[in-house]
C-alpha cells in the first residue's frame, strides 16, 4: 500500500444530540451536543493514530459550521479542503439502549449544507494532490441530491491517480431504499480496492449470502464469512474484504470479531465480549483500524487483530470518536484484556 501520503475521507459532519445517560428521548430535559459522521469518525481515528488525514465535506458558513470544523481540527484532522455554504448542519438524535431495549436514532439532515453539495464544489485534482488513500461510506451518496454523482466523480479521480479506495457499505434504511442503495452502490463498487461491511448489508444489497448456512450462524463460524468474501471478490474484483462479525447478546453486551480476506485466504481476529458504553462509531473505528494497519504495512493477521481491537475499545468510549491510542489498541490486540488499572 501507499506510504507517506495523506488519507482523504469524504462525508457529512453531523451535530449529535443525546439525552444524558440512559434516559429516553421522551424523558430528556438536558442534552449533550457533540459532532460525528461516519467519515469524520474514521478521520479522527486516523489522525489520533498519527496519520495525515483530510476530511472533505460541506458545512454552513455560520458559527455552527465553524464549530464542526473546530471539533475535527481539535483532534488533528486537516479541514483546509472543507467547502462552506448552505444554511444548516445535519443533526441526529440518539437514545442509548440498555438490556433488551435497543438504541434508537432519529435523523434530521434534510436540506443540510452537505445534501446540497454540487459537483463544482470539489476540485478532486487539487484535493487528491498528495493523497494515497480515499475513503467513503454508503452513507455519503445516501444523503441524496447530487452526492451519488459527486461520489462517483471522486472515485473515478482517485482511480485515475492510482489512489487506494476504501468503502464501508454502511447501509442505512432510514436514509434510502434498498433499491436506490443497490443501484447507486453497484456503480461505485468497480472503483473500490478495500471493501468493508457486515454480512447482513452485503446480503440485503447485493444478494450475496453465506453458502450452506444462514447469516446468524455464519457470524461465529469461518466458512460463512469466507464464502461471502470469495463471492464479493469474484463479483467486484476487490483486493481485500474486511467483515465485522457482531453477535448482539443485548443492547449492552456484544460478541465482537472480524475477518480480513485478501482474495485467496482469510484471517480471523480474536473475539471480544464487549460491555458497551457507546455503540455508535464502532464500525467506523473498525474501518479506521483496517486503513491504518494496511497503510503501515501490517501483515493480514496483525491488521485484523488491530482493527477489531480498535473497534472494541471504541465501544467503551462515549460519543462517536474513537480516542484510543495505537499503543492501547496494540496492547489489547496482543492479549491484554484484563482492563486492570494502569499505575
Amino acid at each position: 500500500m501507499c506510504e507517506n501520503k495523506s488519507v482523504v475521507a469524504f462525508g457529512e459532519v453531523l451535530l449529535r444530540f443525546n439525552p444524558m445517560g440512559y434516559e429516553r428521548l421522551l424523558q430528556a430535559e438536558d442534552w449533550k451536543a457533540s459532532y460525528s459522521g461516519a467519515e469524520a469518525n474514521v478521520a479522527v481515528s486516523l489522525a489520533n493514530f498519527g496519520l495525515d488525514v483530510f476530511l472533505v465535506t460541506k458545512v454552513p458558513s455560520h458559527d455552527i459550521g465553524q464549530c464542526a470544523i473546530n471539533a475535527l481540527r481539535h483532534y488533528g484532522v486537516h479541514m483546509s479542503k472543507v467547502v462552506r455554504g448552505g444554511d444548516r448542519l445535519g443533526i441526529y438524535f440518539i437514545e442509548k439502549g440498555a438490556s433488551q431495549r435497543p438504541s434508537k436514532v432519529i435523523y434530521d439532515r434534510e436540506d443540510s449544507a452537505f445534501s446540497h453539495a454540487e459537483p463544482a464544489d470539489f476540485d478532486w485534482s487539487s484535493i487528491f494532490e498528495h493523497a494515497g488513500w480515499f475513503h467513503f461510506t454508503g452513507i455519503t451518496p445516501a444523503v441524496g441530491g447530487q452526492l451519488p454523482e459527486i461520489c462517483l466523480a471522486a472515485c473515478r479521480a482517485a482511480k485515475e491517480r492510482g489512489i487506494t479506495v476504501s468503502c464501508d457499505l454502511n447501509f442505512r434504511r432510514k436514509l434510502w431504499t434498498v433499491e436506490r442503495a443497490r443501484e447507486t452502490m453497484l456503480k461505485l463498487m468497480p472503483y473500490v480496492n478495500v471493501f468493508i461491511s457486515n454480512m447482513s448489508d452485503v446480503c440485503e444489497l447485493f444478494g450475496i449470502a453465506p453458502e450452506n448456512c444462514d447469516i446468524e450462524t455464519a457470524i461465529t463460524n469461518r466458512e460463512g464469512p469466507l464464502s461471502v468474501s470469495r463471492q464479493l471478490c469474484s463479483r467486484f474484483g476487490f483486493d481485500k474484504v474486511a467483515l465485522t462479525l457482531r453477535k448482539s447478546i443485548s443492547a449492552d453486551v456484544n460478541d465482537w470479531g472480524g475477518m480480513l480476506y485478501d482474495g485467496t485466504t482469510g484471517v480471523f481476529s480474536p473475539r471480544y465480549m464487549i460491555q458497551m458504553i457507546d455503540r455508535v462509531g464502532g464500525g467506523d473505528a473498525f474501518g479506521a483500524g483496517i486503513i491504518y494497519s494496511l497503510l503501515t504495512g501490517m501483515p493480514e493477521q496483525e491488521a485484523i487483530n488491530f482493527a477489531v481491537a480498535a473497534s472494541c475499545l471504541k465501544h467503551t468510549i462515549e460519543y462517536d470518536f474513537n480516542l484510543a491510542s495505537v499503543e492501547e489498541v496494540k496492547s489489547l490486540a496482543e492479549g491484554n484484556v484484563s482492563g486492570r488499572v494502569q499505575r
